[in-house]
């Protein structure tokens, strides 16, 4: 099954990527929308979307870790470590989406609430950027992970644009992560929030 599959990406990776783009896309908007049905959601308390929140930090952490890892190995020459890691840390995305829509959909979410005004409006410039690269970026982590998983080392270097995809793709998703973690800890650990409803209450 896995071949076919692999084969047909590999002979046309942009289709491949915008089918699983809108996929991606009509998840998240669907789940947002309050179009998908609430009973695919688990019911949260406060306290259980509190927990997501914390592995959610916890995991997009550990994303960017290997990203940055990631990306140091292939400048030197680790092709090995280098896929690894950044199948590893693709691995961990899915698990975030399955928390964050789960958290979104059964939960709801935080708003921030008694920070100083300059703190305040750079958090919503940070989250800003963070929501409009997690969503701009996924076209482009898609294709760099599915040249990647298609091609050999050789191939990838001589005949796709793996190396520019990669670049601009593992540079957004650094930045978006490190954006989400940052406005997590400001919102949990040093000012206030608020909880509002989600889609599935």
């Amino acid at each position: 099954m896995l071949g076919p599959l692999r084969s047909r990406a590999r002979e046309r990776p942009r289709a491949t990527v915008a089918v699983l783009s809108v996929v991606g896309y009509a998840l998240v908007i669907g789940t947002f929308a309050g179009a998908i049905p609430a009973s695919v959601f688990p019911d949260l308390t406060n306290a259980q979307v509190n927990l997501f929140s914390h592995a959610i930090a916890a995991i997009n952490t550990t994303a960017t870790v290997l990203l940055l890892l990631g990306w140091k190995w292939i400048r030197a020459g680790e092709v090995e470590k280098h896929r690894k890691a950044m199948g590893a840390a693709f691995s961990l995305i899915m698990v975030f989406l399955v928390l964050y829509l789960s958290k979104i959909g059964g939960g709801g979410t935080k708003e921030l609430v008694g920070a100083p005004d300059p703190i305040y409006y750079a958090y919503l410039l940070m989250l800003a950027i963070h929501i409009i690269l997690s969503v701009v970026a996924v076209p482009v982590v898609l294709y760099a992970l599915v040249l990647g998983l298609t091609h050999s080392p050789r191939e990838l270097r001589l005949e796709t644009p793996h190396k520019k995809v990669g670049r601009v793709a593992a540079g957004s998703w650094i930045l978006s992560l490190s954006m989400g973690v940052l406005t997590y800890v400001i919102l949990n650990w040093i000012y206030g929030y608020e909880f509002t409803a989600g889609t599935g209450m």
